[in-house]
């Protein structure tokens, strides 16, 4: 990545950029302007509430005449940025996307695309038309190690790809602070779990496929132990009344009011108190009357606890894809790679390649240089900031290749996810291409 920062360098002024989407997604990905001022600027942001987009304004020193409730006012306008970051929630991410591209702005847009294959379709032809750049926050494709999988395998480290073995552990109370409390807990008001959560894993086992094709695929999954019939005997409705509150680990008083005690009043603290900044006082208040402070048994959750992927790829390449709530480790992916002549495993920090040949293995451990600054507000081990070091030097370059989320592949591995959650709604093998929803009897599973 140092190659991108040295050829931004060059340039005279900094990338403009605006936000739609003030929240915590919007947040990280600006911040990256103010670690490199001279390499991105924040011009503009909009979002409909008053508190995220005067935080946004008043870190980015923003002008008042470019903070808008609404982006409909925004785009609008005549353009003002070279760029624009769509963080607003899953289902809401079309419209802008394809407005701000017939703009003629650049597009980061957070992850999933958007809800439906047709909508992901739509942003790509869009961006394509208009000519402008979209790179799809796929974080994960620029971090350092799932990066350094990628170049063993072109490399031939192990061979041929034969199997890909991928764990997602989601985290007991990342779970429930996401998927049954929080924002992404029902598919109507979001989307369902493999595309909300899971997009970045089926996508990176996409792309260490390389240009093999995906040809059929299984999932199965389920809503499982967070239901109302799970509900232990004596247990209230929400956290702060409940008298057993001091044995179940998914208490919000143990997920949100011992961390701010503590002092920690970053994520998932900071996600509860949209209006505020987080103390006793406001994430109490959050707890007494918000969705963070429901009991996990009596939630409108309907999103899978686990889910499990299986696909087959081109010339035989099989991969098995698992994604668990009740996990100890939060996010830590897990990656086998078997391969004709070796053997690859990565345990999110390191790289591990075992040769058949020699017998011998040989460890990677990739060096991460993000920012102490910016690592202590961002998630997916620093790899936020160097999806923005890309964009923002693809941009200020005119430079696409720079970006490794670009609209094609990226939109082929979304609708992989969109056929492997078609497999487990329908109970079938999906050949993939294959639009119809009914099944044939070699198309049934047992």
């Amino acid at each position: 990545m140092g190659q991108n920062s040295s050829q931004a360098a060059n340039m005279t002024s900094p990338v403009r950029i605006i936000v739609v989407g003030a929240g915590c997604r919007g947040e990280i990905y600006s911040n990256f302007g103010a670690i490199h001022p001279e390499r991105l600027k924040v011009v503009g942001v909009a979002d409909p509430r008053k508190f995220a987009r005067t935080k946004l304004q008043q870190q980015h020193h923003i002008v008042d005449e470019n903070i808008f409730e609404d982006w409909h006012t925004m785009v609008e306008r005549e353009k003002f940025a070279d760029a624009v970051a769509i963080c607003t929630p899953d289902r809401l991410h079309k419209e802008p996307a394809v407005a701000f591209a017939k703009k003629g702005y650049h597009v980061l847009l957070e992850k999933p695309m958007a809800t439906t294959a047709e909508d992901c379709t739509a942003i790509v032809e869009a961006c394509t038309q208009s000519c402008v750049m979209l790179s799809v926050g796929h974080v994960l494709r620029y971090d350092p190690v799932t990066h350094k999988i990628k170049e063993l395998i072109d490399a031939g480290a192990i061979g041929d790809v034969m199997h890909i073995q991928h764990l997602e552990p989601v985290g007991f109370y990342h779970f429930a602070h996401s998927f049954v409390r929080g924002n992404w807990r029902n598919e109507a008001e979001s989307s369902f779990a493999l595309l909300a959560k899971s997009c970045h894993d089926i996508d990176l086992i996409h792309h260490w496929a390389g240009a093999r094709r995906c040809v059929k695929v299984t999932s199965f999954g389920s809503v499982s132990h967070f239901r109302k019939k799970d509900k232990p005997a004596g247990a209230g409705n929400r956290c702060l009344d409940c008298s057993i509150e001091a044995d179940c680990p998914y208490s919000a008083s143990k997920i949100y009011m011992d961390r701010v005690k503590q002092g920690n009043t970053g994520w998932p603290v900071s996600v509860i108190c949209p209006n505020s900044f987080p103390d006793i006082e406001s994430v109490t208040e959050a707890l007494k009357t918000g969705p963070y402070g429901r009991c996990v048994y009596e939630c409108d959750n309907d999103v899978c606890s686990n889910q499990v992927v299986n696909m087959e790829f081109e010339g035989g390449l099989t991969a098995a894809f698992s994604m668990v709530a009740f996990t100890e480790e939060i996010c830590k992916r897990k990656t086998t790679i078997y391969g004709s002549k070796g053997e690859l495993s990565c345990d999110g920090h390191e790289v591990r390649v075992f040769d058949f040949l020699t017998q011998r293995s040989t460890k990677h451990t990739p060096h991460s240089g993000t920012p102490r600054r910016f690592m202590s507000m961002s998630g997916h081990g620093g790899a936020d900031y160097y999806l923005m070091d890309a964009f923002v030097s693809a941009v200020a370059n005119n430079d696409p290749s720079l970006i490794r989320s670009g609209p094609e592949e990226t939109l082929l591995s979304h609708l992989l996810v969109f056929e492997a959650e078609r497999s487990r709604l329908d109970g079938r093998v999906v050949y993939c291409g294959d639009v119809g929803h009914s099944s044939t009897t070699k198309n049934t599973l047992p």
